[in-house]
């Protein structure tokens, strides 16, 4: 498991993470500290507190967590 922190500021992008992680055939947790959700799961992410940091965990290979930090680097907090 490989984790890294993102920040979602609305429901596009809410979206578009969605979007990005059902793109993949591993799994995408998404936590904000007191509640893990499916990150596949738009209705899953309204769940979470997003005022501050999200943390994404993916169970999936070193090549695949890249490719994916990667496509979701406009989410990631800085």
């Amino acid at each position: 498991m490989m984790e890294f922190t993102i920040r979602i500021k609305s429901v596009q992008e809410v979206l578009a993470f969605v979007s990005l992680a059902t793109s993949r055939f591993f799994s995408v947790s998404v936590s904000d500290g007191r509640h893990h959700v499916n990150g596949k799961s738009f209705l899953e992410m309204f769940c979470l507190n997003a005022r501050h940091p999200l943390t994404v965990t993916l169970d999936c290979s070193e090549e695949e967590f890249q490719q994916f930090r990667q496509d979701a680097a406009r989410f990631l907090a800085t």
